[in-house]
C-alpha cells in the first residue's frame, strides 16, 4: 500500500455465500482462530509444534454494530491484520485501550479474531545520512521483534518483501540503494543472500513467516529498471525474463532458508501479489507471463480497495477466474475502508469525501464493518475452497505524532484504522468474530433507509432519458445501485430555463427516488460528451489508438461513470476528435474537464470551424485535480465545427478527460 494514484473501477454490492475449506495442501496454513501458542521450535530440521488451544473473551452484550456470519465460513479462514506501524507508534508513544484498560495492541486484535499478521519487511529504510525515513522504519530487527510477539499469542505470519529501502509499490519499485547498478546476475546474487538471511533470522527468533511474500503489488515489477516489465523512461528494463529469474530466487532463497524448506506442505508458502484486484486483464498479463517462465510459486495476493479497484463483483470474478486458471489459492492481503471523514491531524487523509461517493459504503463504523464483512465473504466463495483469507491494512494506524507515513509527516491513514483518535479499540473490530457463525449469531436483511437525489440538466420540450438506478443507502451502511421507475411528464412539462421535479419508485421500498432537472434553451452540441455510452463512438481515435479509451475506473470521471482515458506504456502521440454538424451561425464556447499524472508535450483542447483552428494548451497536476479549459469567441458561419483533444506524451504518462461541452454563446 500507499500508493497516490490507481486506476480503478466503480462498484457493486453482490451477495455472496462462502463455501469449502481451503485446499488441503495448504494445511500448513490451518489454525483455530481460537488459539495461543508458546514459542516454537524452530531450530533447523527441528519440527514445530502446534499451538496450544485457548478460548477468546466472550463477545460482549453491548456490541453495536451488525454483522451477518458467513455460513461455511472454515475455522482456518484467515482473518488477519497488517501492523506495520506498530513499532513505530509504539516508540512514539501510542498507547491501545479495550474497555477502558492499556493493553498490548496485538492482544486486541487476537481478542477480536485476527489469526494472523502481516508486516512489510524493507531492506534499509534509511536515507544516504542514515536516517531513518520512517512510516513504520521496518527493517529487520522491527520485523523480528513484532513477529516473534505474534507468534507467542498463537497468531501466524506473512512477510511482505519489499525489495526496497521504502515503500513500494505499482508505482514505485525503487532498487535498495545497496543494489544500485548491480546487473541482473549479481541482482539475483544479492537478493538471495538477503532473504535467505532474514529467514534464518527469523527464524532463530522464534518468529518463522507462515507465508512469504516475494515483492509487493508488483503490476510493473520490481527492483527498476532491472526487474520492470514496462518502460522507465529510457533506462534499459529487465522484462519478464528478468522478473522471473528474481522471483525464483527469492522463492528458493526462501525454501533454502526454511528450517521446514524440504517438505513442500510444511514450509512457508511463497505469495505473488498484485494490486487492482478486480483488474482480471491485469492478471492475465502478468501471471500467463510468470507462469509460462516457470515462477514457482503457492499463492496468489490481491490488493483490494474498493474506493480504487472497482465493483466487488469484479474482484469475485477476477478470483474465482485466476483460481482455477493458474491452480493457486487466492488471498486479499490488502483491504481497508473508513470510518469516519474526519482526520485528527494536519495530514489530509488518502480517504475523503470523493472516495466514499465511489467506495459503496458509509465511512461510518457500521460501514467499515460491512465492507470489511463483504470482502470476507467475497473470498470465501472462490470455488474449491482455494480463497484463503483476508488481511486488513493497518487497523493499528491511529495518529501518533512521529508515527507518519514519512518521518516528519502526518498520518494520512487514520480514519481507516480499528482504533480511534486515543487509540480505543472501534466496534468495527468485532467484524473478525462476528463473520463466522456463532451462538445467537443471525443473517438480517440490510433494508433502504434513505435514497440519494439526482440532478441533471435537460434540454427544453424534450422527455429527458433518467438512470435507471439510483444510489440508495442500506441499513448497513452499505449503498448499493437500486433499480427506479420514473413516473414522466410529457415534453410539453420541460419549458426553458425551469427546474423540474420528476419522482420514481424504488425497487424493494415504497420510498420515492426524486430527480432534479435544470431545463435549459443552451444547447450542448457535442454528442457523448462524457462516453456515458461506455464507448467512443462517435468520437474517432486517430495516431496510437491503442493509448485511448472510454473507462469507468472509479474516481477518474469528471461526472458519471465513464471518461476518456489515455495512456500507454511507450511514447504515444493521439488525437480524438469529434465532426459536428448543423450548427447556426454564431459565437460558439467549447470547454472540457481534464485530470491526469502532466508531463505531456503537448495537451491539447482544440476546434476547427470554417478551416480556422483555435487551441488552448492544458497542464495537468495530479489526480483529481481537475481543470476546465475553454475556447470562446468561435466563429461559425458554415455550420460544422471540428472539436477535439491532442495528446503527446512519454511512456506511462495518463489522463482522463471528460464532459465536453460545446454550446452556442448568448
Amino acid at each position: 500500500m500507499r500508493s497516490n494514484k490507481r486506476l480503478i473501477a466503480p462498484v457493486a454490492v453482490v451477495a455472496i455465500v462462502a463455501v469449502a475449506a481451503p485446499l488441503a495442501a495448504f494445511s500448513v496454513l490451518k489454525q483455530s482462530p481460537s488459539a495461543t501458542q508458546t514459542p516454537v521450535s524452530t531450530a533447523p530440521g527441528q519440527p514445530t509444534h502446534e499451538p496450544t488451544p485457548a478460548p477468546l473473551p466472550p463477545l460482549p452484550s453491548d456490541i453495536s454494530i451488525h454483522v451477518n456470519p458467513i455460513d461455511g465460513l472454515s475455522p482456518d479462514f484467515i482473518m488477519g491484520s497488517d501492523v506495520s506501524m506498530l513499532a513505530e507508534m509504539e516508540a512514539n508513544g501510542a498507547v491501545f485501550y479495550e474497555n477502558g484498560v492499556a493493553t498490548d495492541c496485538l492482544q486486541i486484535l487476537r481478542d477480536h479474531g485476527v489469526n494472523w499478521i502481516r508486516l512489510r519487511i524493507w531492506n534499509d529504510p534509511t536515507d544516504a545520512k542514515g536516517v531513518a525515513l520512517g512510516g513504520g522504519n521496518n527493517d529487520l530487527k522491527t520485523v523480528s521483534a513484532l513477529a516473534a510477539r505474534a507468534k507467542k499469542l498463537g497468531l501466524k505470519f506473512l512477510l511482505d518483501f519489499h525489495y526496497s529501502d521504502w515503500w513500494a509499490d505499482p508505482g514505485k519499485q525503487n532498487m535498495p540503494k545497496a543494489w544500485v547498478g548491480l546487473d541482473l546476475d549479481h541482482l539475483k546474487t544479492s537478493l538471495y543472500g538477503y532473504t535467505s538471511g532474514v529467514i534464518k533470522d527469523l527464524a532463530k527468533a522464534g518468529a518463522m513467516p507462515d507465508m512469504v511474500q516475494i515483492g509487493n503489488e508488483i503490476n510493473g515489477g520490481m527492483m527498476w529498471p532491472v526487474g520492470a516489465t514496462s518502460p522507465q523512461g529510457t533506462a534499459q528494463i529487465g522484462g519478464y525474463e528478468a522478473l522471473a529469474a528474481l522471483l525464483n530466487m527469492g522463492i528458493k532463497a526462501v525454501h533454502d532458508a526454511d528450517p521446514n524448506g524440504a517438505d513442500p506442505a510444511r514450509r512457508a508458502k511463497t505469495v505473488i501479489h498484485l494490486a487492482n484486484g478486480g483488474d482480471n486483464g491485469l492478471y492475465h498479463t502478468v501471471f500467463d507471463a510468470l507462469t509460462s517462465r516457470g515462477v514457482d510459486f503457492d499463492v496468489i495476493g490481491l490488493s483490494y480497495y474498493s474506493y480504487w479497484h472497482g465493483p466487488m463483483a469484479g474482484l469475485v470474478a477476477n478470483m474465482n477466474d485466476i483460481s482455477q486458471r493458474y491452480h493457486k489459492p487466492v488471498a486479499v492481503v490488502e483491504t481497508a475502508y473508513a470510518y469516519t471523514l474526519s482526520g485528527s491531524d494536519s495530514t489530509a487523509n488518502l480517504f475523503d469525501d470523493s472516495s466514499e461517493k465511489e467506495g459503496g459504503y458509509l465511512a461510518t463504523v457500521q460501514g467499515q464493518a460491512t465492507m470489511f464483512r463483504d470482502v470476507i465473504a467475497a473470498v470465501a466463495q472462490v470455488p474449491g475452497g482455494t480463497g484463503l483469507g483476508v488481511f486488513y491494512w493497518e487497523p493499528d494506524w491511529y495518529a501518533v505524532k512521529g508515527a507518519g507515513w514519512q518521518a516528519g509527516q502526518g498520518d494520512e491513514w487514520e480514519n481507516q484504522a480499528m482504533f480511534d483518535p486515543l487509540g480505543r479499540a472501534l466496534q468495527s473490530m468485532y467484524v473478525f468474530r462476528l463473520a463466522r457463525p456463532h451462538n445467537g449469531s443471525a443473517a438480517v436483511q440490510a433494508t433502504i433507509t434513505s435514497v440519494a437525489p439526482i440532478a441533471m440538466k435537460v434540454p427544453i420540450k424534450t422527455v429527458p432519458q433518467l438512470p435507471t438506478t439510483v444510489k440508495a443507502t442500506y441499513s448497513d451502511d452499505s449503498v448499493r445501485d437500486t433499480a427506479v421507475t420514473w413516473t414522466m411528464p410529457a415534453a410539453s412539462a420541460f419549458p426553458t430555463d425551469a427546474l423540474v421535479t420528476v419522482t420514481g419508485t424504488v425497487a424493494g421500498t415504497t420510498m420515492s427516488a426524486t430527480a432534479k432537472l435544470t431545463v435549459t434553451s443552451q444547447i450542448n452540441y457535442v454528442e457523448n460528451p462524457g462516453f456515458e455510452s461506455g464507448a467512443l463512438s462517435p468520437w474517432k481515435v486517430a495516431g496510437d489508438t491503442a493509448a485511448v479509451n472510454a473507462s469507468n475506473e472509479v474516481g477518474n470521471p469528471h461526472s458519471g461513470t465513464f471518461a476518456l482515458h489515455y495512456w500507454l506504456d511507450k511514447p504515444f502521440a493521439a488525437t480524438a476528435t469529434q465532426t459536428i454538424t448543423g450548427l447556426d451561425a454564431g459565437t460558439y464556447t467549447l470547454s472540457a474537464w481534464f485530470q491526469g499524472l502532466g508531463g505531456e508535450k503537448p495537451l491539447q483542447l482544440f476546434v476547427t470551424c470554417d478551416g480556422k483552428t483555435s487551441t488552448v494548451d492544458v497542464t495537468n497536476t495530479g489526480w483529481q485535480k481537475w481543470t476546465q479549459p475553454t475556447i470562446d469567441k468561435i466563429q461559425v458561419t458554415g455550420g460544422t465545427c471540428t472539436i477535439g483533444v491532442k495528446i503527446n506524451a512519454d511512456a506511462g504518462i495518463w489522463g482522463f478527460v471528460d464532459d465536453f461541452e460545446l454550446v452556442k454563446s448568448k
